[in-house]
């Protein structure tokens, strides 16, 4: 089985999720293992200075990755970022690509400007799809189109930002912060969870304070035979592929985790 390019790493006070973009045209290192590689980095930054500004640990993130592998701009993998960090009585989140929060009260934050392109062969591929052709050679040819255009508006303004070789995208990652005592859980979705469970109805099942890994590896897998024997030519959720890999990460505040300590 092809290794999932969606990370999930968690130090003592932060919860990164990181989903490494399916290249259909090549790359020259897989993009599981840039997210890895980048995902272990802001890790150990976080572990070691846990109250980092969450830009300049991921710009430095970026850099060192690029270096790891020699990676050039325009000619590398790339990865979504997004962090929840909790320091002092704050949440700190950053959102770099289109990653989902999802935050007490049903808020939910994203960073959705890839989609906002609105390119042809976004367009044409997710027609053909809901008309039934499947995810057919022409299918395959048109996402190869579709990422040689994102290219020409990656980490550029007026196009969208995502982790890759160019430290500056970082400045550019969405930021917030919240009060703990107003928000002091939440739940991190990549693009192939949030957009299936959104699909067949099972977000209202995510609950932070109920939801074992066990349930969440419960509702992955619901996920994935839905897409397998409910829509496997993607004429009910138009995607680039049959299944595309999914991760969900729940962050706790300290004083949630001591509630829920027997």
């Amino acid at each position: 089985m092809e290794e999932s390019a969606d990370k999930i790493f968690v130090t003592p006070h932060a919860v990164i999720l990181l989903d490494g973009a399916s290249a259909f045209v090549p790359v020259p290192v897989p993009a599981s293992a840039y997210a890895d590689y980048l995902g272990r980095f802001l890790a150990g930054a976080l572990t070691g200075d846990p109250a980092a500004d969450l830009q300049e640990i991921l710009a430095e993130g970026i850099k060192a990755t690029a270096a790891h592998y020699d990676l050039k701009a325009g000619e590398s993998p790339s990865s979504t970022v997004t962090i929840a960090r909790e320091r002092d009585e704050h949440l700190d989140l950053l959102l770099l690509g289109d990653n989902t929060v999802i935050l007490p009260g049903g808020e939910i934050l994203t960073d959705d400007r890839i989609d906002r392109l609105d390119l042809e062969p976004r367009r044409k591929y997710r027609e053909r799809l809901a008309a039934g052709h499947g995810f057919d050679d022409e299918h395959r040819a048109l996402l190869r189109e579709l990422q040689t255009q994102q290219a020409k508006y990656r980490n550029r303004p007026g196009g969208y930002w995502i982790a890759e070789a160019n430290p500056a995208a970082a400045s550019h990652g969405i930021t917030s912060t919240r009060e703990i005592n107003e928000v002091d859980s939440g739940i991190l979705l990549t693009d192939g969870a949030y957009n299936t469970m959104q699909q067949i109805g099972l977000l209202d099942a995510l609950r932070v304070n109920s939801s074992t890994s066990d349930q969440l590896s419960l509702l992955l897998a619901h996920c994935h035979h839905w897409e397998e024997f409910g829509d496997r030519a993607g004429r009910q959720l138009p995607r680039a592929k049959l299944h595309d890999d999914k991760a969900i990460a729940v962050m706790e505040s300290e004083a949630q985790r001591r509630t829920h300590t027997p």
